[in-house]
């Protein structure tokens, strides 16, 4: 992947201004093998899990990395350093200009012992199609991998002791424009950090996941816009809906674009639905495409299509554009089987129930009431490979921490 456009990948030649030509830098491309290590003399006590979750802040681990970038020369090396505050000039590019973008992805403590990431190749792979969609710089995507397993290397062992198996903790690559200029123009500064803290389980809401459809004057994404890509600007915009809908006691939005209405995603979760086709035939487990550019591709739902296609060969994957009617149909023809959203912070969370205009579309949620047969299994599917039940699973990174034998 080339780096942004304003960067220069090697070095030129001044023009001499006494006799003598002089070279500008050359490119320096982001290199985790150069990571600078400053380790933290107070080290925090680990909360609970409980009690880090009930904080109205979020509780990050000792570390953090930094990585800075300018237009001329390229990537800084890399800092590991204690977790803490750094300052921004008021005029800031992303302070102004939403030049920001981001990755989401956990790390897991297995029953075996061992910490595990899941695909981060593909979290990283995203990370640089949404910092170049936002003129941002890019950067070797294998490299962000190595920095995410360096920080967890260090503070793997403490924060997510082998004592609590499991357990997760929510990694939160970032990076923002720093230039600080004002003015509607690419930002010629970076900074790319990376912070680690603990996120409560949403996956298992009482009653399931309760949705209702977006109000008829709000999109959350469009067509030729940037709703494919991991930036803040997607999500700001999508909270006062939610709010309101919270407020009567709903979890998510389920975001409809188009005059008729089409479905795209849920929340900050991709939308599943699994249902008997009118005519016949094997049940369809049905979602949004990316075609669009609409909703993110989600690596969670990569995955699920992924686990489906490979292992149960009676469901149909039909991945289309449908409408909030076609699911009102099928609800009201009894053949909604279940349904299900997917996402690194709900993963696979089942859905009870959608609103739209008042009419509640409910779909089954198993014998249990704790999710429908399929959503449970791609649940247990993919926990098991996040958690060791799968030891030998592609999808599986295992961390080497500090002070295990090699």
């Amino acid at each position: 992947m080339a780096p942004s456009a304003l960067a220069t990948p090697a070095a030129t030649a001044a023009a001499p201004s006494n006799g003598v030509a002089k070279s500008t830098p050359a490119y320096a491309e982001l290199d985790a093998s150069k990571l600078t290590y400053e380790r933290t003399k107070s080290p925090r006590p680990v909360p609970t899990v409980e009690a880090a979750t009930a904080s109205s802040d979020s509780i990050c681990t000792d570390h953090m990395i930094t990585a800075t970038w300018t237009a001329g020369t390229g990537w800084a090396a890399p800092q590991l350093k204690p977790y803490g505050p750094f300052s921004l000039m008021p005029t800031a590019s992303v302070l102004h200009y939403a030049t920001e973008c981001f990755e989401g992805l956990k790390v897991y403590r297995g029953h075996d012992g061992r910490l595990r990431l899941f695909r981060p190749d593909c979290n990283a792979r995203r990370m640089v199609m949404s910092s170049t969609r936002i003129s941002l710089p890019g950067f070797p995507p294998e490299e962000l991998e190595k920095l995410l397993i360096a920080l967890l290397a260090v503070d793997g062992p403490r924060w997510i002791p082998k004592s609590r198996p499991g357990t997760f903790l929510y990694l939160r690559p970032t990076m923002i424009g720093t230039q600080s200029q004002l003015g509607v123009m690419a930002s010629r500064e970076a900074m790319l950090y990376i912070i680690c803290t603990f996120m409560p389980s949403l996956d298992s809401p009482a009653g399931g996941l309760r949705l209702r459809t977006s109000p008829e004057d709000m999109i959350r994404a469009w067509s030729g816009g940037f709703g494919y890509a991991k930036v803040g600007a997607n999500y700001g915009p999508s909270l006062l809906a939610t709010a309101l809908a919270k407020d009567d006691g709903f979890h998510q939005i389920l975001w409809l674009y188009g005059p008729e209405g089409l479905c795209t995603e849920a929340g900050a979760s991709n939308f599943f639905i699994l249902w008997k086709p009118r005519e016949g035939g094997k049940p369809q487990l049905v979602t949004a495409p990316l075609d669009d550019k609409i909703i993110l591709d989600g690596v969670t739902r990569r995955s699920v299509l992924e686990l489906f296609r490979e292992r149960c060969p009676e469901i149909e994957i039909v991945e289309r554009k449908y409408t909030i009617k076609e699911v009102e149909e099928a609800h009201d023809e009894g053949r909604i089987l279940e349904s299900f959203a997917a996402g690194t912070a709900y993963f696979i969370c089942p859905i009870s129930v959608v609103n739209h205009r008042g009419k509640n579309l409910d779909a089954p949620m198993g014998p249990t009431g704790e999710g429908g047969e399929y959503t449970l299994k791609v649940r247990g599917w993919l926990k098991d490979i996040m958690y060791g039940g799968e030891p030998q699973h592609k999808w599986a990174v295992i961390i080497p921490e500090e002070g295990e034998e090699a």
